[in-house]
């Protein structure tokens, strides 16, 4: 690939591939220009009280389950009078966007997906490529105090950026914001859940904001189908905070280990000298720098490597954990971990049999009986279910049991070599309560 192709998908992007996407299902619906400022929750759903901004008609919405994913000021959040936990202020930024065609053919610089400004006073801001052609944007650093913006003059901080002042460029936008490391106190309530930066924010550094947040999406998409659609127990809702909340605090950290590694370069008076000193202080910043900011660049562990330790809807084998390693991913079927990848028959992966209910892998023939068990267990309890058999030793192996069910999310909730109960697993995976009885 194009070096030059690199590119990242801004939310004015983003959002009319979203708005595209929801206008084909025809149970969907979109309200634009509207303002919630109520909401009402009962035992069998929740009223989203709110207004349309332009007419000032108001609006009123009944649903079994409200979603907020409204954002890190989110108004869910604070109508459920939620709290945010943690570091409010790591720093204020300022984003500047600009558009300057042939930026890096211009400035004599090689292709890249992001430069680090280091003056006297450290590090002060970072250029990241936006559409790999043309646009831009240049991040200045804060302090513990907000932006004059009266005074803030952005092609100032542009010409700094480039080191000239022969290059045109057009500023598109100027916005400031805070870098905080918080966690919601609660993921909400029995109807009404938060999602994303509503649920948590984070330094951006390492891109794991919305990472977290699909994956919440993920974890909480499936169980809210399964509690809908009857299947699904009711300890299946609570279990979203218990599985994505250790997550959000685990990567929220890794963001802000980022963002220190960016601006750990101390102060240096002469670093823009013309003078050996000069040279070797530039040399040594950059050396260190790429050290240090190799975890943000190699965090495949952290990305895929995420588990439900302890998760009270996965069904422990005993087997010890991995290591939790940033950088390092150690494929494993361990309950709570996500169902790892390997190739099967015409270009498939094991990816590829999940989200569809839950699957059942099978690397043993001789366990019918036990696969029959699950089957009636499931049927009884009109959980979806699918069985694949698997005749490749190398998955097997990877796999690590005869048998491995996983959930729709793709991580594993079980695994075993035989079902002493079927019935016991089920309910415990599908969030039943184990006291009585909830088959139907």
């Amino acid at each position: 690939m194009d070096a030059r192709k690199k590119q990242r998908c801004p939310q004015h992007w983003l959002d009319p591939i979203l708005k595209r996407r929801l206008a084909e299902f025809p149970e969907a619906s979109l309200e634009l220009n509207a303002s919630v400022h109520g909401l009402e929750e009962s035992a069998d759903g929740v009223t989203v009280l709110a207004v349309n901004t332009e007419t000032g008609a108001p609006l009123t919405v009944h649903a079994k389950y409200v979603v907020g994913c409204d954002g890190g000021t989110s108004t869910v959040r604070t109508l459920l009078g939620i709290s945010m936990e943690g570091n409010a202020h790591l720093n204020y930024s300022m984003g500047i966007l600009f558009e300057s065609p042939n930026l890096l053919e211009r400035c004599g610089k090689a292709t890249a997906e992001r430069f680090l400004f280091i003056g006297p006073e450290g590090t002060w801001g970072n250029l990241t490529v936006i559409d790999g052609r043309a646009v831009w944007r240049l991040t200045v650093y804060g302090s513990a105090t907000k932006f004059d913006m009266e005074n803030f003059n952005a092609e100032e901080w542009i010409r700094r950026a480039l080191g000239t002042e022969q290059i045109d460029f057009t500023v598109l936008s100027v916005l400031p914001w805070k870098r905080t490391e918080l966690i919601a106190s609660s993921y909400g309530t029995d109807r009404i859940l938060l999602a994303g930066d509503a649920a948590h924010t984070m330094s951006p550094t390492g891109g794991m904001g919305m990472n977290t947040g699909l994956c919440d999406a993920t974890d909480l998409a499936w169980k809210l189908e399964a509690v809908i659609k009857g299947w699904g127990g009711n300890r299946l809702i609570a279990s979203y905070e218990e599985e994505r909340k250790p997550i959000a605090i685990r990567n929220a950290a890794y963001s802000t280990h980022n963002f220190k590694t960016w601006t750990s370069p101390a102060p240096c008076d002469f670093l823009l000298e013309d003078s050996d000193r000069a040279i070797e202080a530039r040399r040594t910043v950059g050396m260190d720098l790429k050290k240090a900011t190799q975890a943000e660049w190699q965090s495949w562990g952290l990305q895929v490597g995420y588990r439900y330790e302890g998760s009270s809807i996965c069904v422990s084998d005993g087997t010890p954990p991995t290591p939790d390693d940033y950088s390092t991913y150690v494929p494993t079927a361990r309950p709570g971990s996500r169902a790892p990848h390997a190739w099967l028959a015409d270009g498939l992966s094991t990816l590829d049999l999940f989200g569809h209910g839950f699957a059942l892998l099978v690397f043993d023939h001789r366990r019918n009986k036990a696969i029959d068990c699950l089957l009636s267990a499931a049927q009884d309890r009109e959980v979806p279910l699918a069985v694949t058999q698997i005749d490749k030793p190398e998955v097997a192996e990877l796999y690590g049991s005869p048998m491995v069910l996983v959930r729709p999310d793709g991580h594993v909730a079980w695994r075993g070599a035989d079902i002493t109960d079927a019935g016991r697993i089920l309910d415990i995976v599908r969030g039943a309560d184990l006291h009585k009885e909830e088959t139907r």
